[in-house]
């Protein structure tokens, strides 16, 4: 991949910021602007040397820009496209690293429908429960998977781009329908982290909180360390895909009301039988092996 003339970032935080000290790093841009909501942010990720320059507007930011990755909450992908609408050069790439896909292509459809050759949406499923760009990092999407999910308009040479892109900073990139996109994230991606907010914000109610807390050792943590994540974007992420999140959390209820009934027949038997089968198909995960490779 030749390097990136100028690369424009916006959201600078852990995902957009790691995105562009991957590309340093790998030698794959060269100039890179910052655009966002928080001036103090801004003017961290310059001072860590994730960013070159600080965009006050759009066109400011876009001015000569190659390619433009929009990396700030799925909520904000509508205003955000409007803004850019009017500054974008013909040639501009323009990719997002939202972690659903049918809003994010409803909002460049409407704003930048005169562009959708070189739209090209995306999803790094990399993160960390840190946020913000003080959490950013180079090795971040390091064996990683990206997916992307173009768009009937774009070109073959502006999907490639997007695959080069990610694949520069590391990744493991292939591609998926949006439709597909967002079932399969709402159940192994939004459900995990839906139900870690859920049980700390219930224990966190409770009379006897500090008890538990206090108690609360590897498995509690391990289970929820999901609930520091940035909430701003989950919020986001979660009424954007609401339709296949409920679809996905009341099949879990189901399982949770099968659980309930195994034990107040206290059969340990079927207990077991269930345990080790989730423990058998993780491990295999865990080895690599899918399910129905068993």
């Amino acid at each position: 991949m030749r390097p990136i003339s100028r690369l424009v970032v916006c959201g600078v935080g852990l995902i957009g910021g790691s995105a562009a000290l991957a590309l340093r790093a790998a030698g794959a841009v060269r100039h890179v602007v910052g655009i966002g909501r928080s001036r103090a942010s801004l003017e961290a990720a310059q001072r860590l040397g994730v960013i070159d320059e600080i965009a006050t507007d759009w066109s400011q930011a876009l001015a000569g820009a190659e390619v433009v990755l929009v990396a700030a909450p799925v909520g904000q992908v509508q205003a955000i496209t409007a803004a850019m609408a009017p500054y974008l050069e013909p040639e501009t790439l323009v990719t997002d690293a939202g972690s659903t896909k049918r809003d994010v292509i409803e909002a460049v459809r409407r704003n930048l429908f005169s562009h959708l050759a070189h739209v090209v949406p995306a999803h790094p499923i990399a993160g960390a429960e840190r946020s913000g760009v003080e959490a950013a990092q180079a090795t971040l999407y390091l064996d990683r998977r990206v997916v992307v999910t173009p768009l009937a308009e774009n070109t073959p040479a502006a999907i490639e781009r997007v695959f080069a892109f990610w694949r520069a900073c590391g990744a493991l990139v292939s591609s998926m329908s949006p439709e597909d996109h967002d079932r399969v994230f709402a159940a192994v991606s939004h459900l995990p982290h839906l139900l870690a907010f859920a049980l700390v914000h219930e224990f966190a109610a409770r009379d006897d909180a500090d008890r538990l807390f206090g108690f609360a050792a590897g498995g509690f943590r391990d289970f929820t360390r999901i609930a520091s994540s940035h909430p701003e974007m989950w919020r986001d992420i979660c009424v954007a895909n609401r339709q296949a999140l409920i679809g996905e959390l009341d099949a879990y209820s189901a399982e949770l009301a099968r659980l309930r009934a195994l034990l107040a027949d206290g059969d340990g038997a079927a207990l077991e039988a269930t345990f080790t089968l989730a423990r058998t198909v993780r491990n295999d995960w865990l080895a690599g092996k899918l399910p129905g490779q068993r």
